[in-house]
C-alpha cells in the first residue's frame, strides 16, 4: 500500500498538476497555431506565389530500389516550410506570454531601511575614556 500512497502524493503535488495542465492547454494552442497557418498564412502566401499551394509542393525522383527497378521518391519541403513556419509563431507566442507573465509578476526590491550610522571607532574609545576618568 505505501507504493499506491507514495504514487497518489507524488501525481497530487503542485508540479506535476501544473504540468498536466500546461500539456493540456498547449496541445489546444498548438491546434489552434496550426489552424491559423494552414487556414490564414499559408492562403496568403499561395496567394502571393500565384496560387501556389505552399504544402503540395515537393521535389519527386526517381531513385533506384532495392530491387533493381526505379521508385519515385518525393521531398515534401512545402510540408516542412509549413511545419517550420507552425513552429516560429508557436515559439513566438509563448516568448511574448512569458515576457507578460515575467513583467507581470516581477516584484520591485523592498527598500532597504535607513540604519542610522554610529559611532566610530575613534568616538567609541573617546567614549570609554572618558567614563573610566569618571
Amino acid at each position: 500500500m505505501s507504493v499506491l500512497k507514495e504514487f497518489r502524493d507524488f501525481a497530487m503535488k503542485g508540479n506535476v498538476v501544473d504540468l498536466a495542465v500546461g500539456v493540456v492547454i498547449g496541445g489546444a494552442f498548438g491546434k489552434i497555431v496550426s489552424s491559423l497557418v494552414s487556414d490564414i498564412i499559408m492562403p496568403i502566401v499561395g496567394f502571393l506565389t500565384a496560387g501556389v499551394d505552399v504544402k503540395d509542393l515537393a521535389y519527386k525522383f526517381q531513385a533506384p530500389a532495392l530491387d533493381g527497378s526505379m521508385k519515385m521518391v518525393e521531398l515534401k519541403w512545402g510540408m516542412f516550410l509549413q511545419t517550420m513556419i507552425d513552429f516560429v509563431i508557436v515559439a513566438f507566442a509563448i516568448f511574448i506570454f512569458i515576457k507578460i507573465i515575467n513583467k507581470a509578476t516581477k516584484k520591485k526590491p523592498a527598500a532597504e531601511p535607513v540604519v542610522p550610522a554610529g559611532p566610530t571607532d575613534v568616538e567609541l574609545l573617546i567614549e570609554i575614556r572618558d567614563l573610566l576618568k569618571k
